[in-house]
């Protein structure tokens, strides 16, 4: 019984360390105050800036479409790699899995750099046509898609295919309604993940975006950076909605599964 109360205590200890800042932040997004800390009270002053400052409206705005772009792209990315992985050779397999794992393992200063050098010094890719950039959180959040695949093609039913093809499927109807249809979970799981790693990803896109453009990391950055507190505590504002609209989907992606489970 003391093992259980233990237990508890340690966990919810590690939880609050975890959440006690956001929910600080959360806290002080909802007040006047210039710096978390400081005596203050109610007031919307940081919800109303977020969403009346041209800039700030311009860099979210820019930010999700990005995130939205990276996310399609790095899916389709990865959902290709995974299967063509999948179904070749067992040397093959164990390359792609290495090559998979290098910009995983490796930190985000050392692949943009080398994304920079490559994409910008080589093939002398303009950072006004946006390619360095997409080209480079893609090849950032690629490799996590690939991830989110792989288990669901180990764990699916190789009979599917060849059942469906008996049945008279061509190959490719066979494949859309078959394979892809069992990956939509992963794929799903990868594009939120693919998201969540665009909008937070700093290194990547200081070395390959235009200079005229700013995303949620690097305005953050510049901001808090500046001395001006309009927009930096409007960031805050900003944060705590991310935060909650994370927290919203991954509860529903949670939850449909259970959901399907007790339909079934």
């Amino acid at each position: 019984m003391k093992s259980r109360y233990f237990q508890g205590a340690w966990i919810g200890g590690v939880v609050l360390l975890l959440y006690l800042p956001v929910f600080m932040l959360a806290v002080y997004s909802f007040t006047d105050a210039q710096m978390i800390g400081q005596n203050a009270s109610f007031s919307l002053h940081n919800y109303r800036t977020l969403f009346s400052y041209p800039q700030i409206r311009e860099m979210m705005l820019g930010t999700f479409l990005l995130a939205l772009v990276v996310a399609l792209l790095s899916t389709i990315l990865g959902t290709v790699g995974a299967i063509g992985a999948f179904y070749s050779r067992t040397g093959v397999r164990a390359g792609f899995d290495i090559v998979n794992q290098i910009p995983v393992i490796n930190a985000d200063v050392v692949t943009g750099f080398s994304v920079c050098i490559l994409l910008i010094v080589f093939l002398h890719l303009d950072r006004d046509t946006y390619l360095p950039l997409v080209i480079g959180q893609c090849t950032l959040c690629a490799p996590f898609v690939y991830l989110q695949i792989l288990p669901r093609l180990k764990t699916m039913d190789p009979n599917l295919y060849e059942a469906a093809l008996d049945l008279g499927c061509t190959p490719a109807k066979a494949f859309m309604h078959v394979i892809i249809r069992e990956l939509i979970p992963g794929m799903v799981s990868g594009f939120v993940t693919a998201v969540t790693l665009s909008l937070d990803d700093y290194f990547i896109t200081t070395y390959t975006k235009p200079a005229v453009f700013d995303t949620i990391s690097t305005y953050t950055v510049n901001a808090t950076k500046g001395s001006q507190t309009t927009t930096r505590t409007a960031l805050w504002a900003l944060s705590t909605l991310i935060f909650v609209v994370v927290a919203v989907c991954v509860v529903l992606l949670n939850r449909l599964p259970q959901e399907r489970m007790r339909e079934g």
